[in-house]
């Protein structure tokens, strides 16, 4: 059976560069790392690491379990630092990520709501890759995400993910655009419209725009890219470009800035949250049923308001 202080030997040899200076690290003697990788390799029947004058170097194999081994570590580490504040203050604790966009509408009152039922909330904010990284390294339990409908985020198993909203992508032009006095705009009438975009092309909404375009027969030309939003309204609004906006990113009204939706099937990114399996049940079940309460309000107050 595997020994949790092996791996934790492996991995300070895979940082380290050399078995002295993991044990150095670990404040293990030099033939404690020996005996503990010895035991490792031996489980494995297979040569992990590749020692020689100059340091330690993982081998393929070695390579391969590096992630499973720091995965592992980062669970354990997470599991006693929950345990921990349950059992000395009472307190249950989530790490979650969220997207700017997500984080005010949707995890602000849920967070409120949770810290009032005793979970004590670790926030991270990031972009929709530094969430995924983060779940996948156990850094965090939650993650409110973001995605193309019908699409499946690069999760495994390990995950639940349940969905809270459709965000429809409106257009956003500056008020003396040709096509801001219509009530719908055709997007082939953008065709030589300059866009303004997400920094990572690969964003859902981008790829949405694309291949909305596509369907009009030409590409559309990206003059800036920020994931900035208030960057993207402010360029907008000076006439720089147009540019597909969640609403809700949206924000407070503009005079300067005029908002339409296109013509044609709507476009929309799907907004969920995924949350760790092994997450204490009472306090990542809490979590949902706050988020999809908050969902809700968010998606009534946008059918009055339309």
């Amino acid at each position: 059976m595997l020994d949790v202080r092996q791996l934790q030997v492996f991995r300070a040899i895979a940082q380290e560069g050399s078995l002295a200076a993991a044990g150095r690290a670990l404040h293990y003697s030099q033939p404690t790392i020996t005996h503990h990788l010895a035991a490792l390799e031996a489980h494995f029947n297979a040569r992990l690491v590749r020692r020689g004058p100059r340091g330690a170097t993982l081998t393929e194999l070695g390579d391969a379990l590096l992630p499973h081994a720091e995965g592992v570590l980062e669970r354990l580490r997470h599991a006693e630092l929950e345990v921990r504040n349950l059992a000395e203050r009472g307190m249950r604790t989530l790490h979650i990520g969220t997207f700017p966009t997500a984080g005010a509408l949707l995890l602000a009152p849920a967070v409120r709501r949770l810290h009032r039922q005793g979970v004590h909330i670790s926030l991270s904010e990031g972009e929709l890759p530094v969430l995924l990284r983060g779940l996948r390294a156990g850094e965090l339990q939650a993650a409110l995400v973001f995605s193309q409908p019908g699409d499946r985020l690069d999760l495994d198993e390990d995950f639940e993910v349940h969905r809270l909203l459709s965000d429809p992508l409106l257009l956003a032009l500056s008020e003396d655009h040709p096509c801001a006095s219509l009530d719908e705009v055709p997007l082939g009438e953008l065709r030589e419209s300059a866009w303004v975009g997400a920094a990572d092309p690969h964003d859902p909404c981008d790829r949405v725009l694309a291949w909305a375009c596509g369907r009009e027969g030409f590409e559309p030309l990206h003059v800036m890219r920020t994931d900035d939003y208030a960057v993207v309204q402010g360029l907008v609004a000076a006439g720089a470009g147009v540019a597909l906006v969640p609403r809700l990113a949206l924000g407070p009204h503009r005079p300067d800035l005029v908002v339409r939706p296109l013509a044609g099937p709507a476009l929309t990114r799907e907004i969920s949250v995924a949350v760790l399996r092994s997450t204490s049940a009472r306090a990542a079940q809490e979590l949902i049923a706050a988020l999809l309460e908050q969902a809700a309000l968010v998606a009534e107050r946008w059918a009055a308001t339309d």
